[in-house]
């Protein structure tokens, strides 16, 4: 029985070897198209501690983390530094809020869009005092045009260099929105240019402020067509405060987007977390755009991020909707390796079983032919000298017969060869010579 065992073992293992050697092979092929797994952290630049940009990058963070995602913010200063992170390798920042105007595929073409998240209007609040009915009257004025680093230093100084103001005729101030609106309410500035949403502190309390105007963009229409990253939008008379009638007039304004940004690099199923978090985050009404409206697909400076594209339109794949984060991408890095393996498995799924019942005739085929040379010689034999090694071999036969490891399912062959050694011994048998 010891001796059976070893010899199925080692037939076995003749069989199976080269068929995990294959699938081995196929693995290790497939393998090299599967794409790295998304990373467990990564980082964003938002904006000032205070600012907009930071208190929704904290909102994404905790939509992130229900992934099993981390993610790190970063302020900073606004757009432009926020940029020049995106920009620079060793700065490992992945994602960052972008105003719109201020990068396009040229200038940064390693970065990639996410889409429009909302308006940031451009607020010019002035001294009441002062006579402006035109961009062109802040000549000679003290105007703040924001920080430097900040988005809205860039917008604000080509719209009043259109408009024939430049450093050389006004006094540019750089102080940081807070600072900026205090100066404006106790006389030393004459104009403030800010880049935020209606729903700020700072705005709130210049609009109610009864020394400080609001200016209406008389040529709105004339300034989003010279720059079509900006929208032109109507802030309703008394939609601040209907009691108090703040504003008294509808007052025109333009309005640059909030982007969000990803470098060109960033693992599509992160895109894709990122995607659902601004549809989250975004999605709801506001004093400047309508339940659903945003997050939008589009971007007229940088390309829209590929996956980004299709997320929006396809949103998760299968998987992702049933699955917990990670083990659907899981699943989905694997299926990349379905198709190679599959085509080797599949063959060998027919082959195996023909190569089995190979083996097992090839071992009852074995003794056949045995019984086939033996007959040949008594055939041939005529004195019968050759008698008792006839006898011996026959005998040697049906022992080895009598212990092959034969499966069940064969038995019939089995059986068949035994009888088939049974006839052969007896034609021995009856070959011994008649004695006087």
């Amino acid at each position: 029985m010891g001796f059976v065992t070893r010899r199925q073992r080692r037939e076995l293992v003749l069989i199976a070897l080269p068929i995990v050697l294959l699938v081995a092979a196929a693995f290790a092929l497939a393998y090299q198209f599967v794409g790295p797994a998304p990373p467990r952290k990564i980082t964003m630049t938002t904006g000032s501690l205070q600012g907009a940009y930071h208190a929704f990058g904290r909102e994404y963070a905790e939509a992130l983390a229900k992934s099993g995602v981390t993610l790190d913010l970063k302020p900073s200063a606004g757009t432009l530094q926020n940029l020049a992170r995106m920009t620079d390798p060793s700065a490992d920042v992945q994602a960052g809020f972008v105003q719109s105007g201020l990068a396009t595929m040229k200038t940064h073409p390693n970065l990639s869009s996410l889409g429009r998240l909302y308006l940031e209007p451009l607020w010019l609040f002035y001294r009441a005092d002062l006579a402006l009915d035109r961009i062109n009257g802040l000549v000679g004025k003290r105007v703040s045009v924001g920080p430097e680093g900040s988005g809205t230093r860039p917008l604000v100084t080509t719209i009043l260099t259109a408009s024939g103001v430049t450093p050389d005729n006004a006094m540019y101030l750089g102080p940081n929105t807070a600072d900026a609106a205090e100066m404006l309410l106790s006389g030393n500035a004459d104009a403030i240019f800010l880049v935020m949403s209606a729903e700020s502190e700072v705005v709130r309390k210049l609009l109610h402020s009864p020394t400080v105007k609001l200016f209406s963009f008389n040529q709105a229409d004339a300034l989003t067509r010279l720059h079509p990253y900006l929208t032109k939008i109507t802030m309703p008379a008394g939609v601040i405060d209907l009691a108090a009638n703040i504003p008294a007039q509808d007052v025109t304004l333009i309005a640059p987007a909030a982007t969000l940004v990803v470098r060109g690099d960033l693992h599509p199923a992160i895109i894709g977390l990122l995607v659902d978090a601004a549809k989250d985050i975004h999605s709801g009404s506001g004093l400047f755009k309508k339940a659903g409206e945003y997050p939008q697909p589009i971007d007229t400076e940088l390309p829209m991020d590929v996956d980004a594209a299709h997320y929006y339109k396809a949103g998760p794949s299968f998987l992702q909707r049933y699955l917990p984060f990670g083990v659907a991408v899981f699943f989905e890095r694997m299926m990349v390796m379905i198709i190679p393996i599959a085509t080797v498995l599949l063959p060998l799924f027919k082959l195996v079983p023909l190569a089995y019942r190979w083996q097992v005739r090839r071992r009852i085929l074995f003794w056949y032919d045995k019984l086939k040379k033996l007959e040949r010689q008594i055939r041939a034999d005529r004195s019968l000298t050759q008698l008792d090694g006839y006898r011996a071999e026959i005998h040697r036969i049906e022992e080895a017969v009598s212990v092959i490891p034969i499966p069940l399912a064969y038995s019939d062959q089995l059986y068949s060869l035994r009888t088939a050694v049974d006839l052969v011994r007896q034609r021995i048998q009856a070959m011994v010579p008649v004695t006087a």
